[in-house]
């Protein structure tokens, strides 16, 4: 009985040990592969930045982008909002680039809608504020 006992417990063991580890390369795999996580929308936002002609005249062709800044100093939080509106997932992001001209800066927005039909998100909006002078706004993407 104390033997089986035992055996019972290292089971009990292995399957929670079993399903932590399930759940983990579960939330990886959402935040790094799914269409919905907000590293991928930044991700593509991102590479429509690095690929339009007007912010690549602004901005140069070696465009980084980053987040919010930690109190450490890493800026690899991208800001981001989800609600519901008309009974659709939207998500707002917000996130800044940085050029190869000296000083250039800018601010990105972009706007997801969830379409049922694809069952991910679309586009809406991605506008790039200059913070720098002359201040502008270049809209990239504008499917309202």
């Amino acid at each position: 009985v104390k033997e089986a006992g035992r055996d019972f417990t290292y089971f009990v063991v292995v399957l929670v040990g079993i399903g932590v580890t399930g759940g983990l390369f579960y939330v990886i795999f959402k935040e790094l592969f799914s269409s919905s996580s907000p590293s991928k929308i930044y991700g593509d936002a991102l590479e429509k930045c690095r690929s339009h002609p007007e912010v690549t005249g602004v901005f140069g062709e070696s465009i980084k982008g980053y987040g919010e800044a930690t109190r450490r100093g890493r800026r690899q939080f991208v800001s981001h909002i989800e609600y519901i509106k008309d009974g659709l997932k939207h998500m707002r992001l917000k996130f800044y680039i940085e050029g190869s001209e000296s000083g250039k800066r800018g601010t990105v927005h972009v706007e997801v809608k969830e379409n049922p039909e694809k069952g991910r998100f679309e586009v809406r909006y991605i506008f790039v504020d200059v913070d720098t002078y002359p201040r502008r706004t270049i809209v990239i993407e504008d499917n309202r």
